[in-house]
């Protein structure tokens, strides 16, 4: 419904906040997508809701990561926490919606190594939070690309800072290109002292 395809333009973001007004009334209403509750609808085929996010629903997948073009990606990371952490587990529903062609899975891997093509055709892969203190991802060219998380715990959840390969990132993505030369992506995670 129109709670899920508002967010569907992830090819234009900019677009997307202008005609909203601006960011501030984007940003109220994309936190509005995870707070509102509708009462008295069925929602018996919903599944993974938060709010009106519905994580169950892959066309909204990349709805969380929009929190980042409007300089708020303490709340990216934030609900991606709340994801990985509540709506997948390690038992055969563990999967809060239907696993078309992969694409629940998709997004926990993604998500819980630190990033996600918001944008798939953008070459951009926008970060959140990683889920682990340590992951590798050994690279078709023979280079690793290894994501660390300092200071990761169940309250540290939030990103301070981020470094590849030893400089600090003063922006919310990385490119394919800097992933496909391998290195370290180094998380520094700290608690919700926003």
């Amino acid at each position: 419904n129109a709670w899920q395809y508002t967010w569907h333009v992830q090819h234009d973001v900019p677009g997307l906040i202008q005609l909203f007004g601006g960011e501030e009334p984007f940003l109220n209403k994309l936190d509005s997508l995870f707070t509102v509750k509708l009462e008295g609808e069925s929602l018996s085929d919903v599944t993974g809701l938060i709010g009106q996010y519905a994580h169950g629903n892959e066309p909204g997948h990349h709805t969380i990561y929009m929190y980042n073009r409007v300089g708020r990606p303490d709340k990216t990371q934030k609900y991606v926490n709340q994801v990985l952490t509540t709506l997948y587990d390690n038992t055969p529903a563990g999967i809060c919606g239907n696993e078309d062609t992969g694409q629940m899975s998709a997004w926990y891997v993604f998500s819980s190594l630190g990033f996600y093509p918001m944008n798939p055709a953008s070459g951009q892969y926008e970060l959140g939070a990683p889920l682990f203190r340590k992951a590798v991802i050994r690279l078709a060219s023979g280079k690793k690309l290894v994501i660390r998380a300092d200071n990761l715990s169940d309250e540290n959840i939030y990103v301070d800072k981020v470094y590849l390969n030893g400089q600090l990132l003063d922006r919310t993505y990385i490119t394919f290109e800097e992933v496909q030369q391998g290195g370290e992506l180094r998380f520094e995670m700290k608690g919700d002292d926003l």
